[in-house]
């Protein structure tokens, strides 16, 4: 699907500018992610803030370190006291799994008033068919690969948070509103 223009206003206020910074050193990095969570929500037209910036991102050895050193170029660090090239071994992300029940592995920036960054540790949706079915939204100048509302709303529908219940109602309100359904006209 070819790209398509969001009024550029959305990454304009001081609060958006910061997702902006991270996509481009993810883009910068050749990094394969899908954008998926509050902030793709956001960007397919549900109205509700977000403070962190959820990424499904290839977990191939290569890929996973391309991601991090993308963060760790823009400043950003491991929330929990680990070196973040541990992210890109399955093994440690397995342990993570298995001992701490983590879902996601955060990345933040001490020095900024950035988002923190969270990467799932295991991919939610099966990667490849998450990528194909992402839309590519150019903000500005910059592709954006965010999950598709079917995705999103899956995903959303099992974490059994009130506050997915409520963007679960809203995003299919958003589809059911879509001559196309799933991609914004």
């Amino acid at each position: 699907m070819p790209p398509c223009e969001r009024p550029a206003c959305l990454l304009h206020s001081a609060r958006m500018n910061p997702f902006l910074r991270v996509i481009e050193a993810l883009n910068q990095h050749d990094v394969r992610y899908v954008v998926v969570g509050g902030f793709a929500g956001v960007l397919h037209g549900n109205h509700r803030a977000t403070a962190d910036l959820d990424l499904v991102v290839d977990l191939g050895p290569e890929q996973a370190r391309r991601t991090i050193e993308a963060l760790v170029s823009i400043g950003m660090k491991s929330r929990v006291p680990v070196d973040p090239f541990l992210f890109a071994d399955a093994t440690h992300r397995e342990r993570w799994v298995r001992e701490k029940q983590l879902m996601v592995f955060t990345m933040y920036d001490p020095a900024a008033s950035v988002p923190d960054v969270d990467l799932f540790v295991e991919h939610p949706v099966e990667f490849d068919g998450l990528c194909a079915r992402a839309e590519v939204l150019t903000l500005v100048g910059q592709a954006v690969p965010i999950c598709s509302l079917t995705d999103l709303i899956d995903m959303k529908k099992r974490t059994g948070r009130p506050q997915d219940e409520l963007d679960v109602q809203n995003l299919e309100m958003l589809r059911n509103r879509r001559p196309n359904g799933d991609t914004a006209s």
